[in-house]
């Protein structure tokens, strides 16, 4: 960090100090002037309800109203309320990726588990992409921002997105919504919640269906369709006043098609291209048309079902209540895509319409018991976590279409008959064939964990917390070629025979009969090797025991300031990368490079430091927390694409460190509040960071890492007739530039950018009825949400783009 930024930061941290030691004048002068109070801020951070004020730890909390002010319906509009907080989403709306201080990992490969874990009701989802759904009926939402590995377990090395329904409720109430917007965009829901028997047991019921025709542009119609609707149900059962259990089922089923992508730049393959398909690809690029040149139907169906119990027995002695959550869940996706996102039929993953279409499948069951108890100077919690998990990952990535044999011969510049003997109307890469890869991956995993506040003083508390984390995974990878990877093989055979470097073809045949680099990455890359398919299947074990923790102190200096300074130790588990990887070097003679068979990649962790105040200022009107924060990763997992596949890496050392702000005010302006925050991140590499993927990784920042990161908002509600109040309320995300790809290539830069979201409405006095306009980035700012290498063409770039504005009109009823 710079000396002006160290300066900046430290000048905001004395500021608010500063203000704290005045905060009782400020509080008798709010007292005198009249000014609303806020409400008491309630969090389940650390596994038990306390003020968000008394917390030792960054947490951003949004409750239903602010949310629903915002537009807030998954984990992706999220990013417009929490600053610092950035979620994205590439070729499926379920690989979608959080990021918090600029840490997150690559959705794209499902070998990688999240650094940012996303736990709604008490069940942690095992990607973040399997948690990217209508989110329902929500009581609150919370960030928690650094390492939560103490009570949230693995996987959190980055933070937590903590979600918190609405829970069945003994009186009866109904809600429904009906709304419409532009590209015929549509949504229902409707919910009801009551007792069945009273004070015994009640019942809680929400469905919505939601639909919308794409964005993209493309010949046909639209790309990123989408339509799909969802359901839950929860019934609460309170034989006693000590007992309380909460059974819940979900299901959503989902129908898209998704995901579009546009070109950013055109390399030395543009004119091939432009030759196979007039017109198939932006010429010059213009990525603000939104057009999608693919020529292959994205049509993919995801199902997410679950059932869970929480159960909760308030003990008659140990002043303690024990706490038991249940979970089942499966979670899958069929369907593909366009590979080459080009009007040329290059390369396709067989989508619903075709035949063998790839699929991802989770199955999921977890089991953690808590018990928690509290004494008048001690609040403690011990528990334990068991977790089995399944996942079935059928890639059919790279299926040749009907023009990959002439791209690849022009590419040799015509000479594709040298490799392959045959004439040019000869087909050595048939449609329809190409890799066809099976990956069972087993889980089982168990953990002890403790976390206990004891107050040395009135003003003094110590918290301490312990993990222990066992995991066991077992893989089994069945690698295969549909057509035997017979491309490669015949090009290989040919080049054997030639002992000597072809003068006409330069460095396409090398001497002795080896394939130059370029032929090799075109005929026998990793998804055309025929030695994968040649292994069987490929047996690999890992297993990790971690212990991680966190020690915090807090000092209450007024009941309105509360300061600490807390160290944590994060977790991260290993894995498998599943995709191919082999050496793009032929060594030996009429032989393809050897598969790399140990595709594992090490645990990461975190050491993570922070000091921080919490300020309840102007007689609790104002909220005003600060944080600074140091965070030294080990063993970063990073995932790139190179524009054939997907590679890990484990880098030595990332350092993470900045400053957060977050501020609510209820002002003196009857109705008027306003909220929101700044997180300052450096998150970069250091100096002594290898090369990686041909990328200068050394003091630069991490993908997806903005300096600074801000988000505002502003929610007004005033009567403005007899039997009508008027609301308003806009939120703003502004963000400094950033790399969007994993090998920091200068193309795939974002200069910093703002969305803005906006609602206006009406209702009655009593919010019986509610009618609103809204719009969703209202100045329509066009951004890439991840910039990437275009598969198979080189020097050519493609962006998956945020989303264009969106508006329409709600209609609310509350009964």
């Amino acid at each position: 960090m710079s000396k002006r930024s160290y300066f900046c930061s430290a000048s905001g941290m004395a500021a608010v100090l500063a203000l704290s030691a005045y905060a009782p004048a400020f509080a008798q002068a709010a007292s005198e002037s009249g000014t609303h109070t806020i409400d008491e801020l309630v969090v389940t951070a650390q596994k038990r309800e306390q003020s968000l004020q008394d917390v030792p730890i960054v947490v951003t909390s949004v409750n239903a109203k602010q949310l629903q002010a915002a537009g807030v319906r998954d984990i992706k509009d999220l990013t417009i309320v929490a600053p610092g907080l950035t979620v994205t989403s590439t070729s499926s709306s379920a690989v979608t990726t959080a990021r918090i201080r600029g840490i997150g990992t690559v959705g794209d490969n499902p070998g990688l588990e999240s650094s940012v874990g996303v736990v709604i009701d008490g069940v942690y989802r095992p990607r973040n992409g399997v948690s990217f759904s209508d989110l329902g009926e929500m009581e609150r939402i919370e960030i928690l921002k650094g390492p939560q590995g103490t009570l949230f377990g693995k996987n959190t090395t980055a933070g937590v997105i903590n979600i918190i329904t609405k829970r069945p409720s003994f009186q009866l109430g109904a809600t429904s919504e009906a709304q419409v917007g532009n590209y015929n965009s549509f949504g229902v829901s409707t919910s009801v919640t009551g007792p069945l028997i009273d004070n015994v047991l009640a019942a809680r019921v929400y469905v919505a269906a939601r639909g919308a025709d794409g964005y993209y542009k493309k010949a046909g119609g639209n790309n990123n369709n989408q339509n799909f609707y969802t359901g839950r149900a929860q019934f609460l059962y309170t034989p006693t006043t000590d007992i309380d259990i909460n059974v819940a089922m979900d299901y959503t089923h989902k129908h898209e098609s998704c995901c579009g992508a546009v070109q950013i730049k055109n390399g030395a393959t543009a004119p091939l291209v432009l030759g196979l398909a007039p017109g198939g690809i932006a010429n010059p690029v213009d990525p603000e048309s939104f057009h999608d040149y693919s020529n292959r139907t994205f049509l993919k169906n995801t199902v997410d079902q679950g059932a869970q119990v929480e159960a909760n027995w308030k003990l008659p002695f140990l002043d303690a209540k024990l706490t038991s959550i249940t979970a089942l869940r499966n979670w899958r996706q069929v369907g593909g895509s366009d590979v080459d996102w080009t009007a040329a039929d290059l390369l396709y993953a067989p989508s619903l319409r075709d035949p063998n279409p790839g699929s991802t499948k989770f199955h999921t069951f977890s089991q953690e018991v808590r018990l928690a108890g509290a004494t008048d100077r001690l609040n403690w919690l011990v528990g334990g976590f068991f977790t089995k998990e399944r996942l079935d990952l059928h890639v059919r990535t790279v299926t040749y279409g009907s023009q990959y044999e002439p791209f690849v011969s022009g590419l040799l510049g015509g000479q594709l008959p040298l490799f392959t003997g045959r004439p040019a109307t000869g087909l050595t890469f048939v449609p329809g064939q190409g890799q066809d890869d099976l990956y069972d991956q087993r889980e089982k995993g168990y953990a002890f964990f403790t976390n206990n506040s004891f107050k040395v003083t009135e003003a003094l508390e110590l918290t301490v917390g312990a993990r222990y984390t066992h995991e066991k995974k077992d893989l089994d990878t069945f690698w295969s070629n549909t057509d035997k990877g017979i491309g490669c093989a015949t090009a290989l055979a040919h080049a054997a025979a030639i002992p000597v470097a072809v003068p006409a073809s330069g460095a396409l045949i090398r001497a002795g009969g080896l394939l130059g680099a370029g032929p090799y990455a075109l005929l026998c890359a990793s998804s055309n090797n025929p030695r994968f398919g040649q292994i069987g299947t490929n047996v690999q074990h890992l297993s990790e025991n971690k212990l991680t923790g966190t020690v915090k102190v807090s000092y209450r200096f007024s009941p309105e300031v509360m300061t600490y300074a807390s160290y944590a130790r994060g977790y991260k588990a290993g894995g498998f990368n599943l995709d191919r990887i082999a050496t793009t070097t032929q060594t030996v003679a009429g032989q393809p490079t050897e598969p790399v068979l140990d595709t594992s990649f090490a645990p990461e962790s975190v050491d993570s430091y922070e000091i921080g105040a919490k300020n309840t200022l102007l007689d609790r009107s104002l909220l005003l927390n600060v944080t600074g924060f140091y965070q030294r990763f080990k063993d970063f997992q990073l995932n790139a694409f190179n524009g054939l596949v997907f590679s890990v890496a484990s880098v030595p050392k990332v350092i993470s460190r900045g400053v957060d702000a977050d501020f609510l005010w209820f002002t003196p302006v009857d109705g008027l509040t306003l909220t929101g925050g700044a997180t300052y991140s450096e998150t970069y590499y250091p100096g002594s960071t290898p090369i990686f993927l041909g990328a200068n990784l050394p003091h630069s920042r991490l993908s997806l890492a903005p300096l600074w990161s801000v988000s505002l908002g502003a929610a007004y509600e005033h009567k403005i007739a007899e039997g009508l109040v008027g609301t308003a309320a806009i939120n703003s995300k502004s963000v400094t530039s950033f790399n969007t790809g994993s090998d920091l290539d200068p193309v795939k830069n974002q200069p910093g950018f703002t969305l803005v979201n906006a609602r206006i409405g009406i209702h009655s006095p009593d919010s019986r009825w509610a009618l609103e306009a809204w719009a969703q980035n209202l100045f329509d700012k066009t951004y890439y949400q991840v910039a990437f290498a275009a598969v198979a063409q080189s020097g050519s770039y493609d962006a998956f783009l945020g989303q264009p504005r969106t508006y329409g009109m709600t209609l609310r009823f509350t009964y």
